[in-house]
């Protein structure tokens, strides 16, 4: 390291991102300016996965409860009495979590030095955090992102909320307006029905608008079933207050109506955190979202400062940021020269069914060319959805006829996250549907239901023995 650098890397933002490079860097032996701006941890930990999850779970204990009429001979109920120690639960293992996986952290890497005194702007040669410059030759920006604001006249009137502030709220509403059907708003909106919320959801084209059309179909058919309202096509007309409460004007086929709830919820997207930095003076291009643009190698456009996670133009997932983030400090620092690969990348949605998907959807695998089929089985076909009385979901995989390769595929099902892997792993390998269909799984799993489905192509799986396919 010259001595006119403090340090070999600087990292702006310590979320799950930032700590990824910084930790990347420090393990190959570089000095590391990690440098925070509030409370440390970002989005994952303190406002986004961890507190939404642990409540998603405790809707689903209600829903379980509520549902067990499904079998014979059984009957439940179950209801929330105290929101309030829920949420303070909430709290508690969000305040837990981010001591253990980032605080504490940092004591094991004597490289890393962590610098509170955000926000940074960058300068030549590094960066201005607190007054002072931090001198490095290549810095990474890891800040991350917020909820949007839709631009809707009147919205910043009315009682609304962003998804971290609905989970904060000190007493259940009674009714809710999601703004947006993309898979914040639908697991935020099925959280809070099955707590006992009145819920709207309202989007401009359909409930999980970049995956598989039949899959949005298939999840509104079941929150209906729940009692959310979910409008659809529709577009945003106005929103305005009264008697403290929140009303929004829509317009569904060319029909004006009035949606009243106690608060509009914002779950339309997220805006990256890039005010303040100074990227264009620095040469750094954004898009038309904000995001800052990032090569393969996860570079700007400014030689010596690269960019990961939700700040990005890349994928808004906490996993797929801490790997990009890896691959910035490998490049940057490490003398590496590796290239963001996506294409076999998994996402879920954490619904009831779940739903989780990987590689390229139908029509994205005709766009990129190929000559396409495709393979649905509802779970009435999967033995493991019929011994838990629950055949809610589908199983569709899409493939290369030529070729017979698998494209990517989708699963809407309970156990759906937890059986996505496997699909992962065959379209890693580049398997077809005839090696997937002939590999061996366990019986009475969810996960069988892949092999079900690349059985499909070829044969009707419900003329099949239950275990000898």
């Amino acid at each position: 390291m010259s001595g006119a650098y403090d340090y070999d890397l600087i990292v702006i933002g310590a979320g799950s991102a930032g700590f990824s490079a910084a930790i990347t860097a420090a393990e190959g032996g570089k000095r590391v300016a990690l440098i925070g701006h509030g409370i440390i941890g970002g989005t994952c930990v303190n406002v986004g996965c961890v507190p939404s999850k642990t409540m998603i779970r405790a809707a689903e204990a209600l829903h379980g409860a509520r549902a067990a009429h499904r079998f014979s001979g059984l009957q439940g109920a179950a209801q929330v009495t105290d929101w309030a120690a829920l949420v303070a639960g909430k709290d508690d293992l969000v305040a837990t979590l981010r001591q253990k996986k980032y605080a504490d952290l940092l004591r094991g890497y004597e490289t890393i030095t962590y610098i509170n005194d955000g926000p940074a702007r960058l300068v030549n040669g590094g960066v201005e955090a607190g007054g002072r410059k931090i001198a490095a030759p290549k810095t990474i920006i890891a800040t991350g992102g917020r909820p949007a604001v839709p631009d809707i006249v009147g919205i910043d009137a009315v009682p609304a909320l962003d998804s971290a502030q609905l989970l904060d709220l000190d007493a259940l509403p009674e009714s809710l307006i999601f703004l947006g059907g993309g898979y914040i708003g639908v697991e935020l909106a099925q959280m809070m029905s099955r707590m006992g919320v009145a819920v709207t959801i309202v989007c401009r084209s359909q409930l999980l608008p970049r995956t598989e059309p039949d899959v949005g179909m298939a999840l509104a058919d079941v929150l209906r079933a729940e009692g959310v309202t979910i409008l659809s096509g529709v577009t945003y007309g106005a929103a305005r207050a009264e008697s403290g409460r929140a009303i929004l004007t829509v317009i569904q086929n060319s029909e004006i109506r009035d949606l009243t709830a106690d608060h509009i919820v914002l779950t339309t997207g997220r805006t990256p955190n890039t005010e303040g930095l100074g990227l264009a003076g620095m040469g750094v291009e954004t898009d038309a979202l904000g995001a800052i643009k990032v090569g393969c190698d996860m570079a700007t456009t400014r030689p010596g400062i690269y960019a990961a996670g939700d700040v990005t133009d890349r994928d808004q997932f906490v996993y797929m940021a801490a790997y990009g983030a890896k691959l910035a400090a490998r490049n940057a620092v490490l003398g590496g020269a590796e290239r963001y690969d996506n294409a076999a990348m998994p996402w879920v949605v954490f619904s009831d069914p779940q739903v989780a998907g990987a590689g390229l959807t139908e029509a994205q695998a005709r766009e990129a060319g190929h000559e396409v089929k495709t393979s649905v089985i509802s779970l009435n076909n999967v033995p493991r959805a019929l011994a838990a009385r629950d055949t809610r979901g589908l199983i569709k995989l899409v493939a290369d006829v030529k070729t017979d390769r698998l494209l990517g595929g989708v699963i809407v099902a309970p156990e759906g996250a937890d059986s996505v892997q496997t699909l992962v792993m065959a379209l890693k390998s580049g398997m077809t549907t005839k090696a997937l269909g002939e590999t061996i799984f366990p019986y009475l799993t969810t996960v069988e239901g892949l092999k079900l489905a690349a059985q499909t192509f070829d044969k009707d799986v419900a003329t099949l023995s239950c275990c000898a396919g």
